[in-house]
């Protein structure tokens, strides 16, 4: 074969212009310089090409030597990626640290998966069967928490002659396929280009909400298992904090987290939780069911742009295994700026805020990768991505480009706001700005599976809290004291449903997680207590009398109580008995 060699024309940060290679093509993966940087080609014409390079070309001369590898950009998939740490173009951080200490230096090479550990494969399939793309053939035990499903590789058929269980490494023969008078050897490895989409059978409706616990999302605002959603907001409003509680104590099987452009030491906070955090359901640390990636803004700009292809990738592979995938980017707007940064560079002409032109078109291609669906290959299994976007709008401005393309292409919005975030209030989310248009869908789940009168209360009070926020604009005017009874009520309860339903801790205890049917119940005792008093109200009963009520106080503090859904019903039932009381003594009907 011969050599594909051409040589460094102009450096420009991360952009080197070259020449001299033969046959290349556009996403062709090339080595830069002496020292065999890692790049990809963006662009080519007649006699040059350009390179996108996804480490620092700091020293990089005119004169030094491109070679032209033959691949795409690819990643490594196979048992060894659990419980990774990653950069943005899957160098294993673990890896890089033994060899060349605390800091990644340029041209360092190491392949993402380890090419000594032995992985024990037990096969399911016998020789004689015939298999396809997507086919199941064996199982590795790849964490205590996650079972490892061994596919045969997209687009390679035949039947098996051989099959072996035992210890292997990746790079070892597992199977042999025979097709025709081929023969084709199988490992546990796969590689697949990280921007195109891994193929699938079918796509499916997102019926199932994924439960992340904060009930202002999983009630008011959910997101369907394989939807997308964006958490906007300025800076210090609470976006990595409430992502990093999502990724802990979701019930997604597999987590991935992209620490995309962000400060070095909120990966690292997230790096020492994820060890000592226990996953709810088996008692066993969280990081035994998450992939990171860790590429923060020291890091070179443009291997950002190659981190989010990186991690949807490996949330497909894992999802057509069958498992439901959360993965979080935090946050996009650094990858936009990637992409602005190196259009820049290319010298293409800047439209909004300077941004390139195609910026909506790659916002849709990341966005578009998520979904729920049914799975290549048997056995039967369908499998989810779900797709949270962190954006950082400078300033707060949700008017920027980088968030109304983002909101084109996501189902759901959580708003986070400075105001509420300076109050101490989290999760700081909007609940007047935010929306979901997952929610009549996923409303069916909660009707079949916790309550069928759990729509009514959750629409009901979104109207109350709406009325609320336009009462308090009057009341603001002329004093909550001039208005009538029936509307300071209102005021109350939406102070109730604030800080005794939508606020939660963020550090411990019982009311950092939330369970479907608590935040239920919860809703209904501050929704039926609304609906017994506004009776009271309209008989004569005065609001100062309901005020005073000593429950009030329980129902704001219930949240926190430690024996959870007990609690909850022993003050709503504490409620009903207080207001009946209130009824006899004026004699008002409650019915």
């Amino acid at each position: 074969m011969s050599v594909r060699k051409g040589v460094i024309k102009r450096v420009s940060g991360p952009v080197v212009i070259a020449k001299g290679v033969p046959d290349i093509r556009i996403g062709e993966v090339v080595e830069v310089g002496e020292e065999r940087l890692i790049g990809e080609v963006v662009r080519v014409s007649q006699d040059l090409l350009t390179i996108q390079v996804y480490e620092s070309t700091s020293g990089v001369r005119p004169g030094e030597p491109i070679h032209a590898t033959g691949k795409l950009l690819i990643a490594e998939l196979g048992p060894g990626l659990m419980s990774g740490v990653f950069d943005g173009v899957q160098r294993p951080l673990k890896d890089v640290m033994e060899l060349v200490g605390p800091f990644v230096k340029r041209g360092v090479r190491v392949s993402a998966l380890s090419r000594k550990a032995k992985w024990y494969f037990r096969p399911i399939v016998k020789p004689g069967t015939k298999v396809g793309g997507g086919d199941v053939i064996g199982i590795v035990k790849e964490t205590p928490l996650i079972e490892h499903r061994v596919m045969v590789p997209l687009g390679v058929k035949g039947e098996i002659v051989e099959i072996h269980e035992g210890d292997f490494t990746v790079e070892d023969t597992i199977a042999v396929l025979s097709k025709g008078e081929e023969r084709v050897e199988l490992s546990m490895m796969q590689e697949w280009p990280v921007r195109t989409p891994r193929p699938i059978k079918e796509r499916l409706t997102g019926e199932v909400p994924l439960i992340v616990g904060q009930r202002v999302i999983d009630t008011f605002f959910p997101i369907a298992k394989g939807g997308a959603g964006c958490i906007p907001g300025g800076f210090g409003t609470g976006k990595t904090i409430t992502l990093h509680k999502i990724s802990m104590w979701s019930d997604s099987e597999i987590v991935i987290y992209i620490g995309c452009g962000e400060r070095g030491n909120e990966i690292a906070e997230l790096l020492k939780e994820f060890p000592r955090l226990k996953d709810p359901r088996s008692g066993r640390p969280i990081i035994e069911r998450s992939i990171i990636i860790a590429n923060t803004s020291n890091m070179p700009v443009s291997a950002r742009e190659a981190s989010i292809y990186m991690g949807v990738t490996m949330a497909e592979y894992y999802r057509d295994m069958g498992y439901h995938v959360t993965l979080i980017a935090d946050s996009t707007s650094r990858w936009a700026e990637a992409l602005r940064e190196i259009s820049g560079r290319l010298g293409e002409m800047p439209v909004e805020r300077g941004y390139p032109a195609y910026l909506p078109d790659r916002l849709a291609e990341f966005y578009e990768r998520a979904g729920r669906v049914r799975c290549l290959g048997k056995p039967e299994r369908e499998g989810s991505v779900t797709i949270l976007g962190a954006v950082s709008p400078p300033g707060g401005d949700f008017n920027e480009p980088v968030t109304i393309h983002t909101l084109r292409f996501v189902g759901t919005m959580w708003a986070l706001d400075t105001e509420l975030a300076y109050r101490r209030h989290f999760p700081a989310i909007n609940w007047l700005r935010s929306f979901s248009r997952y929610a009549d869908v996923v409303e069916r789940w909660w009707s079949k599976n916790i309550a069928p009168d759990f729509a009514q209360y959750r629409r009901r009070a979104l109207r109350l809290l709406t009325v609320a926020s336009e009462l308090e604009a009057i009341a603001s005017i002329v004093g909550e004291g001039t208005l009538p009874d029936d509307q300071r009520l209102i005021l109350l309860v939406s102070e109730m449903l604030r800080e005794g339903f939508l606020r939660q801790t963020a550090l411990s205890g019982e009311d950092l997680f939330c369970r479907p049917e608590k935040q239920y119940w919860m809703l209904k005792m501050i929704m039926e207590f609304f609906d017994k008093a506004y009776k009271l109200i309209q008989g004569g009963v005065s609001v100062e009398e309901i005020v005073r009520l000593p429950v009030i106080s329980k129902i704001l503090r219930v949240k926190e109580d430690e024996r959870g859904l007990e609690a909850v019903r022993e003050v709503y039932a504490e409620a009903v008995k207080s207001l009946k009381e209130l009824s006899i003594k004026y004699k008002v009907p409650l019915t």
